[in-house]
């Protein structure tokens, strides 16, 4: 590398994808690898910055935000990085994703930036990724039967995520606002898993009472899910905002997170509104993710308790996968080199 010429690798999104984002399992590998080397210490999570449109998070969800998230990550991947993503619910009219992201790794030695590369599916990958772990440690070993809230691309990586470390679900069940979503996320997933039977409901309180994983991947201001919906032993995956009452964190006998101080800094999920509110104190979390992965602290220990687990997600998730199809990258030619100094 030389002061007079530098260029940086450009990933587009079959690039990155073909290399590192298409594959569930890879990507839950990356992402317990990021939680464990962040509680151990040998990773930075940076925090969020939130660039928003709009006065309110009802407001928000019209005009959309930009969310940057820098961080760094050790181990075998050993470089940092931010994501930038942008986010619009209504993308859609335009034939665009809600979200778009892009990430740019920076050599941790020099600080250069070495690759950008897209990171959309990636970042939706990376939540399902997430969730999936939180099934693995914290839901009932043999559970048949998850309900999903949101019908976009969220709640396909969260079914896929869920078919790798729960394969004995059976019977999912899938609702949306707009019900013709659902349905037509019920006809695909059908299709996508012989043998799992997808149902698109209107009311979801039925599906919830019988379900031992439910999974709530919406733009909710109010929450969709109620407490007298929950079974005992069932797992409540809080994937975005205030998706959930706060009677259906009360009746947790464990409440997980993946970063409680970045999750209390975001402001926006039911029990970070419960801090706010001074009805929820910091000792009331049983345990973040990686402490459970890196066996300090319990997960599940019965059928019977309920559990409650909360995500905000972090860019340093993205990093890591980014960073590994970058380094499979170089070794195999893939990408476009672009002149950053010349």
């Amino acid at each position: 590398m030389s002061t007079s010429h530098l260029e940086i690798l450009f990933l587009n999104n079959e690039e990155v994808n073909s290399l590192a984002g298409n594959s569930m399992p890879d990507v839950i590998h990356d992402i317990e690898r990021v939680l464990s080397m962040l509680d151990k210490g040998e990773a930075i999570n940076a925090g969020k910055i939130v660039l928003h449109w709009g006065k309110t998070i009802e407001e928000e969800n019209i005009y959309g935000r930009i969310n940057a998230m820098p961080g760094f990550v050790g181990g075998e991947y050993n470089m940092a990085g931010i994501k930038w993503i942008g986010s619009n619910p209504n993308n859609y009219k335009q034939g665009l994703p809600r979200a778009t992201v892009t990430v740019i790794l920076n050599d941790p030695i020099s600080k250069v930036p070495v690759c950008i590369s897209d990171a959309t599916t990636v970042s939706a990958k990376r939540t399902g990724a997430v969730a999936g772990l939180a099934m693995k440690y914290l839901a009932v070993q043999n559970a048949q039967t998850m309900t999903i809230f949101g019908a976009g691309a969220q709640s396909r990586t969260q079914l896929e995520a869920a078919m790798v470390v729960r394969p004995s679900i059976k019977e999912v069940y899938i609702t949306d606002i707009v019900f013709e979503r659902a349905e037509s996320y019920a006809a695909e997933m059908t299709a996508k898993y012989p043998g799992l039977k997808v149902t698109a409901v209107q009311d979801a309180s039925d599906a919830c009472r019988k379900s031992d994983i439910i999974s709530t991947v919406t733009i909710a201001t109010e929450p969709v899910v109620q407490a007298e919906w929950i079974k005992k032993g069932a797992l409540m995956i809080n994937n975005a905002d205030y998706e959930y009452t706060y009677d259906c964190v009360k009746l947790a006998d464990k409440i997980f997170v993946d970063t409680w101080e970045t999750i209390k800094h975001r402001m926006i999920s039911t029990v970070a509104l419960m801090w706010r509110d001074g009805l929820f104190k910091d000792e009331q979390i049983t345990a973040e993710l990686g402490e459970i992965i890196n066996g300090k602290k319990k997960g599940r220990e019965n059928d019977e308790e309920t559990i409650y687990f909360n995500a905000v997600g972090m860019g340093i998730e993205d990093i890591a996968v980014v960073t590994r199809a970058y380094h499979k990258a170089v070794k195999q030619g893939v990408g476009t080199k672009v002149p950053y100094w010349v």
